[in-house]
């Protein structure tokens, strides 16, 4: 949507539309100015947000006469008669029909083997959603194809760009209905809610871990640089935060890393969605760390963990999956709520009980250890501060209010109790690992002391 245009004069209509609030665009359309806006409407004793435009005009749907023309390329496989009839066709004012979007994807996108098809293919797509953005209703993808799309052994050279469009479409209607308190009518409700489909999450974390681990890539290495280069540029002006094509510069990677890491991202934002769908995100990421933890315990090397934690976009998500991992690796486990006296608790109690593939020093596993510590103590600032264990909608109210974080006695800890932690860590280093300590882990210690004082004090 467009927003910055200058300021016009309306009707009555018009006037209405400033005074309850706009949500839209402007542009000039038939030599006159438009405006959409959103506003409350009663429905019986119900208040739902509509559409108002001061012409009164919706999108359509493509003309038939038109639509016509778009069928006959179908039906003769003539894909780039389709995709340069659609690409004229669709407007702001008028939209292609929801089977017309199924076939540029299972049809063409996940179907041609052509690099130049692939591109435009993708970049029409975007340009529909941006236009139109799908809705519940609307969208034109199902969970089996993404499904069969993601397990497929079949070469698949669109399997990456199908993933991007997946989330980009769910991106764009899960803010729309945040915008409008209606996420129960959300994309993301139907196909990722830990409530009612709990089994789709799981799917989704299965995949996470193939991609990170590289047990299965997805094939994602078939498709070459050169077109992850030209789909950048072709999706460039059609794409938005979610689905935001390669850079030169990434595409300078080998195609296996580049891809892993885009999915991964992808893969993880997909999961931040089933977190915060429902009512509970607490009891959403609870579900979710349950799954992922036999996993994490499994993945075999540091690096392939860290991909999993530092992508990882909820940090409630985060919080709930690394206490699980340090609660396992104490010798004494505590029954104390996630809080900071449970993370200073940690440092005195944890082991050392994470698979390595090769062999590592001794010193290094702590270096890990101490590493994920602090990223514990990040994380649960994080969903302090932000009050990320409340619902969308109460969140909104407490941001409005701006509410004080919601602290437990077990937050209240004193610097004498960081320092006296610290002291018995640095002791019990000295006996496990006899040598002088290694510069890396005299650095960590010092930076996770610096962030225990930092956020006791605040």
């Amino acid at each position: 949507m467009e927003h910055g245009l200058p300021p016009v004069h309306f009707s009555f209509q018009g006037k209405l539309c400033q005074a309850i609030g706009i949500s839209g665009y402007c542009s000039s359309l038939n030599g006159g100015p438009q405006i959409t806006a959103r506003f409350l409407c009663t429905t019986g004793s119900r208040l739902s947000p509509v559409a108002l435009s001061c012409t009164q005009r919706k999108p359509e749907l493509i003309p038939s006469s038109k639509m016509s023309m778009v069928r006959t390329t179908m039906e003769e496989n003539f894909l780039e008669g389709t995709l340069h009839f659609l690409s004229d066709f669709i407007s702001r004012q008028h939209r292609p029909p929801k089977e017309v979007i199924s076939h540029l994807i299972r049809q063409i996108l996940l179907n041609s083997h052509q690099e130049e098809i692939l591109q435009n293919t993708y970049t029409l797509l975007m340009k529909i959603q941006m236009l139109h953005p799908a809705n519940i209703t609307t969208v034109g993808w199902d969970w089996t194809l993404l499904k069969y799309t993601m397990e497929s052994q079949e070469r698949l050279p669109g399997r990456l760009l199908f993933l991007q469009y997946v989330v980009q479409t769910l991106e764009d209607d899960f803010q729309q209905n945040v915008r409008l308190h209606l996420l129960q009518k959300s994309i993301s409700k139907k196909v990722l809610s830990c409530d009612t489909c709990f089994n789709n999450v799981k799917e989704v974390v299965e995949w996470l871990i193939a991609v990170v681990t590289g047990a299965r890539f997805f094939q994602l290495q078939e498709q070459t640089q050169e077109m992850t280069h030209s789909s950048a540029q072709a999706g460039a002006e059609c794409s938005s935060s979610a689905a935001q094509p390669a850079s030169p510069a990434q595409a300078q990677l080998t195609p296996p890393t580049f891809f892993a890491q885009k999915a991964t991202l992808l893969l993880q934002r997909m999961l931040s969605f089933a977190v915060e769908v429902d009512r509970s995100p607490n009891r959403s990421s609870c579900k979710i760390a349950d799954l992922i933890f036999p996993f994490l315990l499994n993945i075999p090397t540091r690096s392939q963990r860290e991909a999993l934690l530092n992508t990882m976009e909820s940090n409630l998500l985060r919080c709930k999956l690394l206490e699980m991992m340090f609660q396992h690796s104490c010798d004494a486990p505590t029954s104390l709520p996630l809080s900071l006296s449970k993370i200073l608790y940690f440092l005195g109690h944890s082991s050392v009980l994470l698979q390595y593939q090769d062999e590592v020093a001794t010193w290094q596993k702590w270096d890990e250890l101490l590493q994920y510590l602090s990223l514990l103590l990040l994380s649960y600032q994080n969903v302090i501060a932000e009050h990320l264990r409340s619902s969308l909608s109460e969140r909104v109210d407490l941001i409005i209010k701006k509410a004080k974080p919601k602290l437990q006695d077990d937050d209240d800890i004193s610097q004498l109790d960081i320092q006296l932690k610290i002291k018995d860590f640095l002791s019990r280093m000295q006996q496990i690992l006899e040598k002088p300590f290694p510069v890396q882990i005299k650095e960590k210690v010092s930076m996770l002391k610096k962030l225990f004082l930092i956020v006791a004090a605040n």
